[in-house]
């Protein structure tokens, strides 16, 4: 549960998303991604990169929480055979309990909104390269490693639904 949630001004709308949120949202097209990251990623380097240039830090909310908020306006691209990545420790590194553990969260929040959306992992320095590529960079304040997440934005189709093959 997040502080914000008995707060808000706009119905149906989760009042974690800050009007920089919305904006850059309703800015991106179908087929660009989102980097959504923890408070340790290289978030304003990445975000210096990105199309839109635009780095926001979401303040008091982990990465679960911001992926449910996103996802809960955002389709995914169903079309993309990976719409969902994840950070991966490079070869020989295993991913740490704790990295598990905020990627499964992640998971649960994608599944509540685009259910059939897996989060598939990425190898660490593939995954900065993809993020230098987004539109944007939210990032949270997740302090679990490996809390890095790339989401592809769809189509909402006729009946206000993500669009699907």
């Amino acid at each position: 549960p997040s502080c914000f949630d008995k707060m808000g001004l706009l119905k149906g709308i989760d009042p974690l998303l800050s009007a920089d949120m919305l904006y850059v949202l309703r800015s991106m097209g179908h087929g660009d991604s989102l980097c959504i990251c923890d408070c340790n990623f290289p978030a304003f380097e990445v975000a210096g990169q990105t199309t839109s240039k635009k780095l926001v830090q979401v303040l008091g909310a982990d990465l679960p929480t911001v992926t449910r908020a996103v996802c809960s306006v955002m389709p995914l691209d169903f079309f993309d055979e990976d719409p969902a990545l994840h950070m991966s420790p490079q070869a020989g590194v295993s991913m740490p309990p704790l990295g598990t553990a905020v990627i499964g969260e992640a998971q649960e929040s994608i599944s509540m909104h685009c259910g059939g959306v897996t989060l598939k992992g990425i190898e660490r320095f593939q995954f900065y390269e993809k993020a230098r590529k987004s539109f944007a960079v939210f990032q949270t304040m997740e302090r679990r490693p490996y809390g890095n997440i790339i989401l592809t934005k769809g189509v909402v189709g006729p009946d206000g639904n993500d669009l699907k093959p």
